[in-house]
């Protein structure tokens, strides 16, 4: 990987994009008002006070609330119990492995608040990720769902955890309502005895409570304040605040470091972006996407929360009817979420007949969206789904369609204010406007890089730069598309065939609900294109099919082979996953060699 050029008559350097930002939408961020997230927390707290910030809704309709006031107010109580009881230092890393619940953004804000490391675990990690995870980060607490409590005696002996926090999905409900769910859970054996040593998270918050009372009294005697007595230690911008595990641009799963600088630019940037139709302290959103992933962490946790905005958390999106309660019990004005999520909602009954009213926007990312998908969902909800993209070692927004000027379709809009972009070949030398090139990256929402992983980070940030691994084209507004993933492109007889772009095509035929489209391996051509597809109806044929990729697409990129599943492999937040199809194919192929 070369660095890339610095020509002065580059198009990207001329940021063709800036004219079509909204009117009062600055290029540039300003300098973020506060020293750390923390004291961005406090300030939102502050200012919303008695709004309700965070709603766990469950798929019966049962909540559990909390409000600004209270997120302050937990989140110092757990700060104190990890400095005070726990006796952590600034840096040490803690694990959070749960699900959307009202403990996550208090765990979250309080590890932040006393100076530690967040290190975000998915609940449905196998033992061998887990121990990755936590041996890798060097992660000594860990807060986890107590239905997944059931792995730790298997792991824990194997990693450097010292303390284990369990957390319930009945926290924060009502007390008749969290008796009921923890019957509930009972009867449904949902909940595995927890044979490790732990506590309780409540116990937690309640320890760290007294710890503060002492040191209050202890300050009031001498003279000082509350605010003094919890003694929280100096965090700066540049201080570390996360690790975030990804596969990154190349090799296994790593961490990418993202400070405080990192996230709080990437909060101001997205809400610089959205300033022209957000009405603050009033929006509510819904939030069916993981927060322990990077796209719901920075939008909805963080960016939303410093707007005031109340969050409906979903603890699993699956079935998609787990969603229909919090549709209709409140007033969603945004959304985020992953083109398969999108596309789900379109096809329920409930959803199509009674669509939020409220709805000004949805925000896609995490995958493509299918022109297909954005369709269906402006007819059905009357306001549109508009892409953005992003990257987890961007934390994670670099581009946006501008909110309140020309969004276009089948793009993922301008880079954001304080970002630039350019495209470049395998030379690092600029592509003109027009022709796909790599999209590489600057801004102060890059990653500091890769935790432990020196020789990885100059594999992925050169001069500043990082190197996204997505081929993209810009136009002559400076809008940008994603042709696609670098390693998923297909090699067909010497043409470069894009699975987006099938796949998009793929999507129009209104029997197809979902499709993945991979390269296999073919002696006449090099690679073949192979489609995997979830038909609406049992009477769809493959020959149908390639009937319907020959009126729009160009010979070579028709798949030669279709094959129908009943369900494609994803990640938690919905991402078809085309390396788990790959690698089946592979495997399937080498045995029966």
């Amino acid at each position: 990987m070369s660095t890339p050029s610095t020509d002065s008559s580059s198009p990207y350097l001329k940021k063709p994009w800036t004219p079509f930002y909204a009117k009062g939408v600055r290029s540039e961020i300003p300098n973020i008002p506060y020293e750390n997230i923390g004291a961005m927390i406090s300030s939102s707290a502050q200012r919303f006070g008695n709004r309700d910030a965070f709603i766990t809704c469950l798929a019966n309709g049962m909540e559990g609330k909390i409000t600004f006031a209270q997120a302050e107010e937990y989140s110092n109580q757990f700060a104190a119990f990890l400095l005070k009881e726990l006796q952590l230092q600034k840096g040490d890393r803690v694990a959070i492995q749960m699900p959307n619940c009202i403990a996550y953004p208090i765990a979250l804000f309080g590890i932040l608040k006393a100076g530690c490391v967040v290190v975000n675990v998915n609940p449905l990690y196998t033992d061998r990720e887990m121990e990755h995870a936590f041996n890798d980060s060097a992660a000594t607490v860990l807060i986890i769902i107590d239905m997944f409590a059931d792995k730790l005696p298997r792991v824990l002996p194997k990693t450097g955890i010292k303390h284990v926090i369990t957390v319930s999905v009945a926290d924060f409900f009502p007390l008749p309502l969290k008796a009921l769910i923890k019957t509930l859970l009972k009867i449904k054996k949902q909940v595995p005895e927890c044979t490790v040593p732990h506590l309780p998270f409540r116990e937690a918050l309640a320890a760290g409570q007294t710890r503060m009372a002492q040191s209050e009294n202890a300050w009031a005697r001498a003279g000082g304040n509350a605010q003094q007595a919890l003694a929280l230690p100096n965090v700066s911008l540049d201080d570390l605040a996360a690790l975030q595990y990804t596969g990154g641009t190349t090799g296994v799963s790593k961490g990418a470091m993202l400070t405080h600088r990192n996230l709080l630019s990437n909060v101001y940037q997205i809400l610089e972006f959205a300033k022209v139709t957000i009405s603050t302290g009033q929006e509510t959103i819904i939030t069916a996407l993981p927060l322990y992933h990077i796209f719901a962490f920075s939008v909805n946790c963080l960016s939303f929360f410093e707007e005031g905005a109340t969050n409906i958390l979903i603890p699993s999106p699956r079935p998609i009817s787990n969603l229909k309660k919090a549709f209709s019990k409140h007033d969603i004005t945004w959304m985020t979420g992953v083109n398969t999520l999108f596309n789900a909602l379109c096809n329920e009954q409930w959803f199509v007949q009674n669509p939020p009213k409220k709805m000004k926007m949805a925000i896609a990312g995490g995958a493509a969206l299918l022109s297909a998908t954005a369709e269906k969902w402006a007819n059905v909800v009357g306001t549109p789904v508009i892409e953005g993209y992003g990257l987890t070692e961007t934390s994670p927004v670099l581009t946006f369609n501008p909110i309140g000027s020309k969004v276009k379709k089948d793009c993922i809009g301008v880079p954001m204010p304080s970002t630039e972009i350019r495209l470049v070949d395998d030379s690092g030398q600029d592509v003109k406007v027009g022709e796909p090139g790599e999209l590489i990256a600057r801004g102060p929402q890059i990653m500091a890089g890769y935790w432990k992983r020196p020789e990885e980070t100059e594999k992925t940030i050169k001069g500043g730069w990082l190197y996204t691994g997505d081929v993209a084209v810009m136009d002559s507004d400076g809008y940008f598309k994603i042709v696609d993933r670098k390693k998923d492109m297909i090699l067909v007889s010497g043409f470069n065939v894009y699975p987006n772009e099938v796949e998009d095509c793929i999507a129009k035929h209104p029997e197809v609900l979902e499709v993945a489209v991979i390269g296999i391996p073919d002696g006449a051509s090099g690679e073949a294109v192979k489609a995997y597809v979830v038909p609406r109806s049992p009477t769809l044929t493959q020959d149908a099919l390639r009937a319907h990729c020959k009126e729009m697409l160009t010979a070579y990129k028709v798949p030669r082979f279709v094959e129908f599943r009943k369900e494609l492999p994803k990640t938690p937040i919905g991402k078809i996953l085309r390396k788990d199809l790959r690698a089946e194919f592979l495997a399937a192929q080498q045995k029966n060699s």
